[in-house]
Parts: structure tokens; C-alpha cells; sequence
């Protein structure tokens, strides 16, 4: 018999994402997925299954879940009270879900992005390789109360509950970013500035790139006028027209002409996406090789978990 999640009640913005859509930039759809990759990948781990499958991301708010057959969930991401009936579950833990069963998961207590991962993934028809909703393009949609969602086949059906200590992302802090093809627009005492500011995450941002608010003189680059559109990735920190920063995310634009001061390092940029208003970020260069040394490739790092 075929298992499905029913949603009795959803948050603002809850949608289902698993690791993007690699492949198409030059079409003009943006990679896309989960906001915080590694917290898909801690999902996945938690119930003993790879870390593509499809997951629902809970922004800011959970909401009411029930399940038409016994289902094991792992809860990953933003921690959100979550509840039982009247017995709490913790973070970072997978437990089993009986039918009949209401899961409710409440507001993000720190972070903006949390996960609700479930054994045999969510099952909905991909599309172009990926069932990842990306409002942005127009591909999928959130989720409402009332929307059932077929499962994949549990993996594992007899593993037990598990446990998992989640890397620190939630509370901003420092985030190593690399020069680009842009940096040197940027003067000398420019980019040293940048370094030195403490910026916070401004109330204005969503699943394309956040605000940065600072104190101080705008971040202007020599010639940026006359730069031309060109490519552009998330993590890439771009100054607006008035040299405000906004930190490029899974579901920003595939080309722009804004001047880019560098880019931020994927293993950092949770930092950001997970940054709740206020919360405060400071930004480092590291040079190229430096970076390169640093950087630990994604199916490594999940596979330490």
C-alpha cells in the first residue's frame, strides 16, 4: 500500500526541496533545493538513506502533519518545537509517526530554515531531474493545508531512532568568502572596509538572497556603470546600484550586472541563508589557494556525517 503525508496546516512558506537542478544555468533556471543543503543531508542520515530524496522546508514555521501509514521523520535544520500529541520531539532525532498521529511544529526558535525529512523521501513527480520547488521560476508550488504527498519506499523500516549533533549555523559569525572576476572593481580600502564591518541580517530577504544592513559609507565600485550582465551563482555577494550587499541564494537570477565583491564559500553560506534579522556577520577573504584547501566537497561532507 502506498504511504503519503497529508498537511493539515502549513506556514507561510512550506515547499518541497531536495538538492537542486545542476545543469540548467545556461537556460536560465537556477540550481534551486534546500536553502541549507547539510541539513537535507543530516535528514538523510538520521533515516539511513542517500541524501537527494526530496524533504519538505519549513520557513520560519512548521505547521500540522499527518501520515497514512506508520513513517519514520527525522527533523533537521532551524529547531522548532515540535510535538506529539502531548509529548515533545527533539531536533535532530528521526522517530516513527503512526497514523492517526498529528506531528505540529511550530516557529523557528533560532535560523530561518527548517526540515522535515521522511523515510523513502517525498515522492512527487520530478521535473527536469529534480522535484525541487522553485517559486521563483514558476516550477511547483508551496504547499496548503489539505495537499497529500506520496512517499518513496521506506530503506529501512526497522531502523531504530537515531540521533545526530548538528554543526553550529544558526547564530551568524564569521563567513570566509573568495575573491572573483569582479573583486578588483573594488579598491584596496574598499574591500579592507568590507572586512572590518559588521553587518546583520536586514528583515529584507527570501530563498533568491538576503539583505545585509551596516553602518557607514555605501560599497561603491570603480566602474560599475559599465559592467555587463553575466553569470551569477549563489553565494556571490552583489552591491546593488546604492552599494548595499544582498548574498545570492538557491533561487537567485541566473545573470546580472550588479558588481560582485566575492563570493561566499559553500560550506559557509548555511551562515547566511540560516541568519535570522539582526543576527550578526562578519565576511573574511580567503585567497584562492587558501579557499581551495578549505573547501571540503559536499559528497564528502556528508558522507562524515
Amino acid at each position: 500500500m502506498s504511504r503519503t503525508l497529508t498537511v493539515r496546516r502549513a506556514g507561510p512558506q512550506v515547499t518541497v526541496q531536495d538538492l537542486g537542478r545542476p545543469g540548467y544555468l545556461a537556460r536560465g533556471l537556477s540550481r534551486g533545493g534546500a536553502a541549507d543543503r547539510l541539513a537535507l543531508a543530516e535528514g538523510a542520515v538520521l533515516l539511513g538513506q542517500a541524501p537527494g530524496l526530496a524533504a519538505l522546508e519549513l520557513a520560519g514555521f512548521g505547521g500540522g502533519f499527518e501520515v497514512s501509514a506508520p513513517t519514520r521523520i527525522a527533523l533537521t535544520g532551524a529547531p522548532m518545537p515540535a510535538t506529539v500529541g502531548d509529548r515533545s520531539v527533539a531536533w535532530n532525532t528521526s522517530f516513527l509517526l503512526l497514523p492517526g498521529e498529528v506531528l505540529e511544529i511550530g516557529t523557528a526558535t533560532a535560523g530561518i530554515y527548517g526540515y522535515l525529512s521522511v523515510a523513502g523521501g517525498i515522492d512527487t513527480p520530478p521535473l527536469l531531474g529534480s522535484r525541487a520547488v522553485d517559486l521563483v521560476a514558476g516550477v511547483g508550488e508551496k504547499l496548503e493545508a489539505g495537499a497529500v504527498l506520496p512517499l518513496g519506499a521506506d530503506p529501512d523500516p526497522s531502523c531504530p531512532p537515531m540521533r545526530l549533533d548538528s554543526e553550529p549555523r544558526f547564530a551568524g559569525g564569521d563567513v570566509r568568502i573568495v575573491p572573483g572576476a569582479q573583486t578588483a572593481f573594488y579598491d584596496p580600502e574598499t574591500r579592507a572596509r568590507f572586512e572590518r564591518t559588521e553587518f546583520t541580517r536586514d528583515t529584507r530577504g527570501n530563498r533568491q538572497g538576503v539583505q545585509l544592513a551596516f553602518d557607514g559609507a555605501p560599497f561603491e565600485a570603480q566602474g560599475q556603470r559599465t559592467i555587463l550582465s553575466e553569470v551569477i551563482v549563489p553565494g556571490d555577494i552583489q552591491m546593488t546600484g546604492d552599494g548595499v550587499p544582498f548574498v545570492l541564494l538557491p533561487e537567485c537570477q541566473t545573470t546580472g550586472g550588479y558588481p560582485r565583491i566575492g563570493s561566499v564559500l559553500p560550506e559557509d553560506l548555511a551562515l547566511v541563508a540560516q541568519a535570522m534579522p539582526g543576527v550578526r556577520l562578519r565576511f573574511r577573504f580567503l585567497p584562492v589557494e587558501e579557499a581551495r584547501a578549505a573547501h571540503v566537497p559536499e559528497a564528502k561532507r556528508f558522507a562524515a556525517l
